[in-house]
């Protein structure tokens, strides 16, 4: 098993050494999803459990709580945002700050119940001072949110923020290319939109995200 990592990390510095900066998202997202080679677990307990205590990077030094995520262990629809804020690693629950009010109120407006959707961010401990999560803390998250997604097996996967978008979809892209349309990756249909605490700073794009969410409005009822 060393030697099947070690002979990826390999091919990806070759790749890199060619100039190449991404995949194309639908293999990309394939490999996000089955490169984590270990049993998939059971339920969403035993995700809890094996990242009780997580060190895998430093941010462990300054959380309060480890930010899993919360929702119905299946269900169509999950939602992924970038990382905990302030109020959510006080509290160990995703979005309960002024971002997650606005995000009870975005699914409000299209007739989803929060109680019915799974909520999560990619890296589950607060970066200091709310700042971005650095690469190396997002690979360290990676193989929970995979596990996550193995349980969970959504039909539909909303990402909030640039951060969220461009790791679930393997690109580079700015947001202002991705968000607007359904990307369909292997079995999973993928919408993307702003982070609620974007929304927060720069109002004036709400028009934009309550177009992402009736997007995904339409294609939440067409998922049976």
């Amino acid at each position: 098993m060393n030697d099947f990592w070690e002979g990826l990390k390999n091919y990806l510095l070759y790749l890199e050494r060619l100039g190449v900066k991404t995949l194309p998202a639908k293999k990309a997202f394939k490999r996000f999803l089955e490169l984590d080679l270990s049993p998939a677990p059971k339920d969403l307990a035993e995700i809890a459990a094996e990242i009780k205590g997580c060190t895998r990077c430093p941010l462990h030094r300054t959380r309060t709580n480890i930010v899993l995520g919360e929702g119905p262990s299946h269900t169509k629809l999950m939602l992924i945002g970038e990382a905990p804020g302030r109020e959510e690693d006080l509290e160990g629950r995703p979005f309960v700050g002024r971002a997650g009010k606005l995000l009870d109120q975005m699914l409000k407006a299209i007739n989803i119940r929060r109680a019915d959707v799974y909520i999560t961010n990619v890296v589950k401990c607060r970066p200091p001072g709310n700042r971005n999560p650095e690469p190396e803390e997002i690979e360290a998250c990676l193989p929970y949110l995979r596990k996550q997604i193995k349980v969970i097996s959504p039909k539909i996967i909303c990402t909030l923020g640039l951060i969220a978008a461009q790791t679930v979809l393997g690109t580079t892209e700015p947001l202002s290319r991705l968000r607007g349309r359904v990307h369909q990756l292997d079995h999973l249909k993928v919408v993307v939109t702003y982070h609620p605490a974007f929304l927060l700073r720069f109002p004036a794009n709400k028009r934009l995200a309550f177009e992402d969410l009736k997007l995904l409005k339409k294609i939440y009822d067409e998922v049976k």
